[in-house]
């Protein structure tokens, strides 16, 4: 339209004609929406789903009430929000008609401008809301809610409770309809918030009966998800209930999937969990939710092969739908999944074509699974049970999440079942242990418990200092899985192989910490108790290769100069700042040639073979850097009389002459031993002379 152009009433009605009376539009996302999950919504919860088994037809017709009540409700949403979209076009010509008013004034002095008609047209549209349902008192709340919401200042309890009793007041008849509602529906989100835990029971009362509507609306789920998170255990137990038998329904729809969600993994008490998970099992379990409870799903399905076969098709179905839907990452799934493997493991042989299809399914997903405990044990099944092929498809699908993999709490038990059931270390070396194993990320990997783990098995097995007896008792359980079906190179020799190619990369990446540019330093490293143990552990890993051995001697001085070219008195000293530190050097003194025994309470050597530069050796070497200057009562004051005892000890088993010096050198100084009395170390050292 050119400027100064006026439409004509009859080309606007013209137009209005053209227009579809309800024209599809995205309803708006409460402010809220943001916290959300970021996983893909789903379709709508009759989309691919077959509830014959289960919904009667009587249901049937109830149901398609209540989605015909939905669609009405939205298309009064649609029809406000068509209003508000045509004022926000016709204001867009306003500023185009203003410079034609004076004309059309002087030409026609009765016609209104365009500024009244649109006063006219705001006026007409508040009058419609006011006669909708309930629409006198969604003003008034709104009114009220725009002051007790404001945050800069926030009001005073005081004020903020009259004005919750104010909007209580005025919603409590009409609770449902303003629910439903996107904007009343926050104002109610924020009356949960603020409210007493005897108004919020009242909500969760007056909204009983409306529970699978507010989980599939828009909006609603907002307010669910509200009365969850404020809600008492009796509320939480209430909602639990109510929506039991439906839950399966909600799984595969777009709203309802991420209540279920929430609900399954920050409300629910662990009898709940086993109630909604029950559901999964078939229609049977999802109308009387006591069958079945106190027992595990290996359980039931053992009780006669019709149960395992009706069950196994019901989980395998609603996991299949939801992957397809895109919900793969949800931990609600995840536990299904948790089942159906449980009942595929009870006997590999029988149910090799179902471990097929379900490997298929995931395969490509699998960095979807690995963040909870029950998809990390889903995934390390599937890997023990997966042939080389489909190891090689799991490997590509998990090689560009590796950092996320390894840093995870259970993901790195999936790296680990890796690194103990695959064959190919070659595709495992270039797949995490090249890509992990960088300057770049290897000193912040080694610093945190879970992501040095892998690490540690690589160097030390699964070794009971670092893996909890649960833990261990897990990977040795996919391992003889593995072992079982298609693992067939000796796990000593997969762990050399793997080491022998690690081994340099990690030398590198910590050779490059030494530098005083380095972000860690080296010193930064040894300050943190994980990083320290990591390092000595890596120090004491023997190895035939030139290369590793002078990689070694290098950190091996590093901390040498750290630790005895330094003031012990100093508050920055090693041993001061860090804990474990005195028993990383007391470990370097022993290196594999001494080790406690716990039955004499003394050490004893152990092996005649000599780890480069530690042991007896670097118990020399720090013997005689103390002995200098008359240093040696600084390192028997404090922490250090440890380290002192450590050497002293090793020394003397090998009959070394430094030995001698250091006895001598001590004997002087027992009166000052003999005063220190809360020096455990100094005590220990006195009893030894």
């Amino acid at each position: 339209m050119g400027k100064g152009t006026k439409r004509s009433a009859k080309a606007v009605k013209a137009q209005d004609s053209k227009k579809p009376k309800l024209s599809p539009q995205p309803l708006p996302e409460s402010d809220e929406s943001a916290s959300e999950n970021e996983a893909t919504f789903y379709q709508s919860a009759e989309e691919g789903e077959d509830d014959s088994s289960d919904i009667s037809s009587s249901e049937a017709d109830s149901e398609a009430d209540e989605d015909m009540k939905e669609e009405e409700d939205e298309l009064d949403e649609l029809d406000e929000l068509d209003e508000l979209d045509e004022l926000d076009e016709e204001k867009k010509d306003v500023e185009d008609d203003e410079d034609d008013e004076d004309e059309e004034k002087a030409a026609d002095p009765n016609k209104k401008t365009s500024a009244e008609q649109h006063a006219e047209q705001r006026k007409l549209l508040a009058e419609r809301k006011l006669k909708r349902k309930s629409g006198t008192e969604v003003e008034r709340i709104k009114a009220l809610w725009e002051k007790l919401r404001v945050k800069k200042p926030t009001p005073p309890k005081q004020v903020r409770d009259k004005l919750c009793d104010e909007i209580w007041e005025l919603a409590h008849d009409v609770i449902y309809d303003l629910v439903m509602k996107h904007d009343a529906s926050r104002v109610i989100q924020t009356l949960v918030k603020y409210s007493s835990k005897d108004r919020r029971d009242k909500i969760v009362k007056a909204l009983q009966g409306h529970y699978y509507h507010l989980a599939t609306s828009s909006y609603g789920k907002y307010l669910l998800v509200k009365l969850l998170h404020y809600g008492s255990k009796e509320s939480r137990g209430l909602i639990v209930n109510e929506l039991h038998g439906k839950l399966r329904k909600l799984m595969r729809h777009k709203e309802g999937a991420y209540v279920v969600e929430d609900l399954f993994v920050l409300y629910s008490t662990a009898e709940q969990k086993q109630q909604i998970i029950r559901e999964f099992w078939g229609a049977e379990y999802a109308v009387f939710k006591d069958s079945g409870k106190g027992k595990t799903v290996l359980d039931v399905v053992n009780e006669s092969s019709e149960k395992k076969q009706l069950i196994s098709t019901n989980l395998s179905g609603t996991i299949a739908a939801s992957v397809e839907k895109g919900s793969t990452g949800f931990q609600i799934l995840h536990a299904a999944m948790k089942e159906y493997v449980s009942i595929l493991v009870a006997d590999p042989e029988k149910n090799d074509s179902q471990i097929r299809d379900f490997i298929e399914l995931l395969a490509e997903q699998f960095a979807e699974l690995v963040h909870t405990q029950e998809g990390a044990e889903v995934a390390s099944s599937l890997l023990a049970l997966a042939n080389a092929k489909e190891r090689k498809v799991i490997i590509r699908s998990l090689k560009n999440h590796a950092k996320e993999l390894i840093k995870n709490e259970h993901g790195n038990t999936v790296l680990i079942t890796l690194f103990m059931t695959v064959d190919d270390t070659v595709l495992l070396h270039k797949s995490f242990s090249a890509e992990l194993f960088v300057p770049e990320l290897l000193p912040e990997l080694i610093q945190e418990k879970f992501s040095r783990r892998p690490l540690l098995y690589l160097l030390k097995g699964l070794d009971g200092k670092y893996f909890a007896p649960k833990v261990k008792e897990e990977l040795l359980k996919y391992e003889k899985l593995a072992y079982a079906k298609t693992t067939k190179k000796p796990q000593d020799q997969r762990r050399a192989e793997l080491l022998s190619k690690a081994l340099p990369l990690v030398y590198k990446a910590l050779s490059s910490t030494l530098s005083p540019d380095a972000e860690p330093t080296f010193t930064k490293l040894l300050s943190n108790n994980m990083a320290a143990q990591f390092i000595t552990e890596l120090l004491l890993t023997p190895s035939d290769e030139e290369a590793i051995n002078t990689s070694r001697a290098e950190l091996v001085d590093a901390i040498f100069d750290i630790t005895f070219k330094t003031d012990i008195l100093e508050d920055h000293h090693l041993l001061n700042k860090t804990p474990f530190f005195s028993r990383s050097l007391k470990a370097l003194i022993h290196g594999d040639e001494f080790k406690f025994d716990n039955e004499s309470k003394k050490l004893v050597a152990v092996s005649d073979s000599k780890l480069p530069v530690l042991g007896s050796e670097f118990a020399a070497r720090c013997a005689k850097e103390i002995l200098k200057d008359d240093i040696l009562s600084k390192w028997v004051s404090g922490q250090g009389a440890f380290v002192v005892l450590a050497i002293y000890e090793a020394l003397s088993l090998k009959d070394d002459k430094e030995a001698k010096n250091l006895s001598k050198a001590l004997k002087k100084l027992k009166g000052d031993l003999k005063k220190d009395k809360d020096n455990k170390g100094a005590q220990l050292l006195l009893k030894l002379l």
